[in-house]
């Protein structure tokens, strides 16, 4: 068990520091490594409540100015489809839709490298898709935000900007998640619990050493890097659905 809280700990950490920076990762990462321990429903709620201790950090670290129609925009539809996929998470096939998602993402990428102009329309109806889809994806299983980050990277926010941005839709998403996966009857284990109050300043230190790390990251290649991590997100669902 210790080894297992020690492993646990620098998953944490580690999806933090990315998760930060790349506006998700920190489901990508610790739901696959959590659920080799745990039953999967309470598994989600579990990384749920880091993730939203993740946006907490990101608002805090990140606070330099916000665009509040695009957060409204992204955030509504957001938060509306997070609460309807977290209401049918145990309906469908989350195999198949990790499939879509990957299929999605991997397009994308490659559009991205093949025309390095090209950019997704900057329309509020742009932004609602890309809000609504983050979070359907989000409450159906916990993985949203590389969706939420391939649509902000179109706006070319300042990298802080899109951080923030990202922490403030993604806070409020996971809020309607968490709420239907309560109400829908998924508890924690005793034993999670405990983990929980380890794993919680584990994302707080991974989310301090990515306010410090951005800060050498230069602008113009922040879009790019936000890039190659979607692109191994997409491979990954892939092929580890």
């Amino acid at each position: 068990m210790t080894v297992q809280i020690v492993l646990l700990t620098l998953f944490t950490f580690a999806a933090g520091m990315v998760g930060t920076i790349s506006g998700f990762g920190i489901s990508t990462i610790m739901i696959p490594v959590m659920s080799l321990y745990y039953p999967l429903p309470g598994v989600l709620l579990f990384v749920a409540i880091i993730h939203f201790f993740g946006d907490i950090w990101k608002i805090i670290f990140f606070k330099k100015g916000a665009d509040w129609k695009l957060i409204a925009a992204f955030g509504i539809p957001g938060i509306l489809m997070s609460y309807a996929g977290a209401s049918i998470t145990l309906a469908v096939s989350p195999m198949l839709l990790k499939r879509l998602l990957g299929t999605f993402l991997v397009l994308y990428v490659i559009t991205l490298f093949v025309k390095h102009n090209w950019k997704v329309p900057r329309t509020n109806g742009t932004a609602a898709a890309g809000g609504a889809m983050s979070g359907f994806f989000s409450g159906v299983f916990g993985i949203g935000g590389a969706v939420r980050s391939a649509f902000l990277s179109a706006y070319d926010l300042p990298k802080e900007m899109f951080i923030f941005t990202g922490g403030v839709i993604a806070f409020f998403i996971d809020i309607a998640r968490i709420t239907r996966y309560i109400s829908g009857g998924m508890t924690l284990q005793n034993e999670l619990i405990r983990v929980l109050l380890i794993l919680i300043p584990a994302s707080l230190a991974g989310a301090y050493t990515a306010r410090k790390t951005v800060d050498f990251i230069p602008q113009n290649l922040f879009r790019l890097i936000i890039a190659v991590f979607l692109g191994l997100a997409g491979i990954g669902f892939l092929i580890w659905p």
